[in-house]
């Protein structure tokens, strides 16, 4: 096998590049199973390129910051000869907010994935959440080296247990020097060692063991405590030396400066394990619990050091069994008692170090690295396996999440549905709209035909009654309503008036009693005088689709059909004027919610049979779907300055729900017209831009609330959860259920090469 590694990578400073530096030999000394041609993507902590004079394996570089680059490195190594990745995980060494930027790289990936996590939070943030459990979705297997990491991911974030590998942390395969140089150096010689080693911050708690050393030294005054390590490059960055030197001034004050040692270098393995065999004790004297593997610690037990640590997670597992001592988080008097006791007793420390020395064997490089390939292997195995049997369904059902009204229900009250919500609780500030309370009423009616529910049945007369209480007396439509129950607006936008004609039009079409059809037939005729007055593309559209649905009850009102006739030919014109060879689309520019332009022509077309009208929606969705679905998810065009004919790039970001809502229902039309599959491939591939496939891969489903985030940003998801992004997820959810059905109904058909041809070809 050939494997790529994703990690930081020496001679960069930082125990995550050293642990990989390790694995890479351990894995590879197997020289049968794993390839000499394995290489190294490497992390850089900062933007140049020259930063850091690399060996021969480390074949690509990731800036930290740089977006681009994550890409990049995934074309590279799905274009290498690659057969399996391993990705060392710790969110610090990865770009954006908690290292969510590693998401797109590992999502791209055509090879399978072994992710080994260094950090496992019992507290995490809902990104840190997310991120852990994307992470593990696009993972073949998961490494933690401790028990209650296992626990932690099974419990906390949802990973099964049987996805999981425990690997306890590797260390050096050395055996202690008869001839020690160490032993010989000032620091050293004819003294009793307390040693630490590892990079300098305030979270390693050096100070307890300064506070500790008076007690010592009274009792043994040959006593020196030694701290070898360079201060952490980010604690430099920021506060320079000012931890270092504040734990001087302590010593001095304590009138133990003559009993402490800095060797403020970083050393290789080889010299630390000289200075970890000199050292009499070993101490780790961390602050917190919150700390579920650490490699320093694993390393002094592999040396057979006589450890002494706080009981931080990795220290309780490691030296239980009497392969070390703990004392309390910030417990100097503690410590000192048994500092104490071990130097006094010869036996005691003895033991120690022979307990930690025979389970350090298990832990050595050659033998921890045989149970990776195994892994690797398996990995591979079943990857190919999967491989084989893919693409036979389009939907995933068992991808999906179970329906739920939730947060919808959560965000009405008695007068309608709240537009905003401040994460997932409605932010009634804001008050209410006849744009959300008209899509509700569509999430209403789908949801009441989909699996009858009664909730669903008890929202929609709350809907209905806000659009009614909303329509002014000509017709028209206000938009927005104050808590207070107080309009704000004389008259909508045209987009709002369009919409509401749609849920009324859906629901005169889709109504669960007569009473409910006729109330919304009358509010639907009472607007029709405005249809004409329509000049904005995007309402003209959203009321053709309501006209059409209309006419799905009523197909033989002539009026309407005229209404329809007449609001259909700007919409075609302005295609016709701004199309040209390169720009298939209605205006100079692509805005917001672009699928409804084509799915207005398409539901024209269902009413009419108008050719006219189904080649330019056909040629406009196709525009469409090449600038947002070229990636192989949806990328739907950011609001935050939009796709101009003439102009820079498309935006990315600010990427909405109600965007992708509209491709969802776009693509669903164009299969019910075509009766080609290949549209509810598309229509599946744009609702799981909400599940996390998206540039970030981060979803903005969020499955504790069930609501959806506002929108997806550069460094991550708006986690405001308001009406019109969370109605946006349901609307898409109910209408891939539908799609659902015409997919099992053409697998029943029993043409089942038609369909893997259908799906797969994309010129069909």
């Amino acid at each position: 096998m050939k494997i790529a590694y994703i990690s930081s990578y020496p001679p960069r400073e930082c125990g995550i590049a050293t642990f990989n530096h390790n694995l890479l030999r351990a894995i590879g000394h197997d020289k049968v199973a794993v390839s000499d041609d394995s290489f190294v993507v490497a992390m850089n902590d900062a933007e140049g390129l020259d930063e850091y004079e690399y060996p021969k394996e480390v074949k690509y570089i990731i800036r930290q910051e740089n977006q681009k680059d994550y890409i990049r490195a995934a074309d590279y190594i799905n274009t290498s000869l690659a057969d399996a990745c391993i990705l060392e995980h710790e969110f610090g060494i990865y770009g954006g907010e908690s290292g969510v930027y590693i998401l797109p790289l590992i999502a791209r990936l055509k090879k399978p994935l072994i992710t080994i996590f260094h950090t496992i939070l019992k507290d995490p943030n809902y990104m840190q959440l997310t991120i852990i459990r994307e992470i593990a979705k696009h993972s073949s297997r998961i490494v933690v080296m401790s028990h209650r990491a296992v626990g932690f991911l099974t419990s906390i974030y949802g990973i099964p247990f049987s996805k999981i590998q425990l690997i306890e942390h590797g260390v050096p395969d050395l055996e202690a020097k008869i001839e020690n140089p160490v032993k010989q150096s000032l620091a050293f010689k004819n003294k009793k060692v307390l040693f630490t080693f590892g990079l300098i911050s305030r979270n390693k708690g050096l100070e307890t063991v300064i506070q500790a050393l008076p007690a010592i030294v009274a009792q043994h005054p040959d006593v020196m405590y030694v701290i070898l390590g360079t201060t952490h490059p980010g604690v430099v960055k920021n506060s320079g030396e000012e931890y270092r030197d504040s734990l001087k001034r302590l010593a001095k004050k304590l009138n133990v400066e003559a009993n402490l040692t800095f060797i403020n270098k970083f050393v290789s393995e080889e010299e630390l394990f000289d200075y970890l065999t000199a050292a009499d004790i070993y101490i780790t004297p961390y602050l917190n619990e919150a700390q579920i593997t650490s490699g320093t610690l694993s390393y002094a037990v592999g040396s057979g050091a006589a450890v002494v640590s706080t009981p931080y997670w990795h220290a309780q597992e490691l030296l239980a069994d009497d392969r070390g001592r703990l004392f309390d988080f910030r417990d100097s008097a503690g410590l000192s008692l048994i500092v104490n006791d071990l130097l006094a007793d010869k036996a005691k420390l003895s033991l120690l170090k022979s307990n930690a020395y025979e389970y350090g064997l298990h832990l050595r490089w050659p033998s921890t690295g045989q149970v990776f390939i195994d892994v690797l292997e398996e990995a591979v195995s079943k990857y190919l396996s999967e491989m084989e049997k893919a693409g036979k369904q389009i939907i995933e059902p068992d991808m999906m999440p179970a329906f739920s009204l939730a947060h919808v229900q959560r965000l009405t009250d008695d007068t309608g549905i709240v537009q905003h919500a401040k994460y997932g609780i409605p932010n009634l500030k804001e008050g209410y709209c006849v744009d959300d309370n008209s899509r509700a009423l569509i999430l209403a009616i789908l949801a009441y035909q989909q699996n009858k529910s009664k909730g669903a049945l008890e929202l929609l007369p709350i809907y209905l009654s806000f659009i009614q209480y909303m329509q002014c007396e000509d017709g028209n439509f206000r938009n927005f309503l104050s808590f207070k129950r107080e309009y704000l607006d004389e008259v909508g936008s045209e987009d709002s008036f369009g919409r509401t004609v749609w849920a009324l039009g859906y629901l005169i079409s889709n109504p669960p009693n007569n009473s409910y059809r006729e109330f919304a037939k009358d509010l639907f005729l009472k607007s029709a005088g405005h249809f004409k007055n329509l000049t904005h593309l995007r309402g003209i559209a959203n009321t053709i689709i309501g006209l059409a649905k209309y006419m799905e009850a009523h197909p033989y009102d002539e009026y309407i059909r005229e209404q329809m006739d007449f609001l259909v030919a700007p919409l075609k014109a302005s295609y016709k004027v701004h199309k040209t060879s390169e720009w298939h689309w209605f205006e100079e520019k692509m805005t917001y919610d672009n699928g409804i332009l084509p799915l207005a022509l398409f539901s024209y077309y269902e009413v009419s049979k108008d050719q006219e009208s189904l080649d330019i929606g056909l040629e406009s969705m196709e525009f469409l779907s090449q600038k947002t679905l070229a990636d192989g998810y949806l990328n739907p065009v950011g609001n935050d300055g939009w796709l101009f004919k003439e102009g820079p790039e498309m935006a990315l970001y600010d990427q909405q729900a109600i965007e992708t809502m509209a491709m969802v229902l776009m693509y669903f039309k164009a299969y019910e017209i075509t009766q080609n599959l290949l549209y509810i491939k598309e229509m599946y591939l744009c609702y799981q831009w909400f599940l996390g496939e998206n540039s970030l891969h981060l979803p903005l489903y969020d499955h504790e609330t069930k609501g959806c985030g506002d929108g997806l940003q550069p460094h991550g998801v708006n986690r405001n959860q308001g009406a019109e992004s969370t109605l946006a997820y349901w609307i898409s959810h109910l209408m891939v259920l539908q799609a659902l059905e015409s997919e099992y109904e053409y697998i029943q058909s029993g043409d089942l090469l038609s369909l893997q041809k259908e799906i797969n070809n994309p010129s069909i």
